[in-house]
């Protein structure tokens, strides 16, 4: 999986428009999170040669508090390329976004459960999380086709996380990233703020 970098900005008024009750009521429950990086460096990150006991003393202390807890994350349009599109009817107009959940800040990275295998390449496979979605009135599936491709898009994620996962990197070493359960996604014509799609987990 490529490491992305999620720019986490100041929670703008259009990322409140048009949003599902149900996630509205997830997010404002949830800790909003001002910088995706800095929650992964607390949670997860290297200690170096140097202090390594009170580093990791540091980090245990940070996941007691976070762990079991909802979090909130803006992902911008620029760094939504974990979306792409799937099944799609033309005439009704509903279709599939398919979601790699590994959102990267740095050497580690959030994920909707926790990967068990590489790919070839040495990224961690995840599946897709599939989300029901709808184009707006009067577009069309190859407008949103092309909003997909330009990365024209926001996704907000309500999260738990749970731990801490790692697995052997190609040429030595690991890669490590945050276990979490997704409780609510939902995604946004970013330029807008209308919701084009929602995603809970099944019981």
């Amino acid at each position: 999986m490529r490491w992305l970098t999620p720019l986490l900005l100041i929670i703008p008024t259009l990322a409140h428009a048009d949003v599902d009750q149900r996630f509205a009521k997830l997010r404002d429950a949830a800790e909003k999170l001002g910088s995706l990086s800095e929650f992964i460096e607390n949670y997860a990150g290297s200690c170096g040669p140097l202090m390594t006991a009170q580093c990791e003393e540091k980090r245990k202390e940070f996941r007691r508090g976070a762990d079991g807890r909802k979090h909130y994350m803006i992902v911008t349009e620029d760094s939504a390329s974990v979306l792409s599109m799937g099944d799609a009817n033309p005439i009704s107009g509903d279709f599939v976004l398919n979601m790699t959940p590994f959102f990267s800040a740095g050497d580690s990275a959030i994920t909707h459960q926790a990967p068990s295998k590489t790919d070839a390449s040495g990224n961690a496979v995840l599946p897709y999380i599939r989300i029901p979605s709808k184009i707006p009135d009067g577009w069309t599936m190859q407008l949103m086709n092309r909003q997909v491709q330009a990365r024209a898009l926001r996704i907000q994620v309500v999260f738990t996380p749970e731990g801490v996962w790692s697995l052997p990197k190609k040429g030595g070493g690991q890669i490590r990233g945050i276990k979490t359960r997704f409780d609510g996604v939902i995604v946004q014509i970013g330029r807008t703020g209308e919701t084009i799609g929602l995603w809970y987990p099944t019981k």
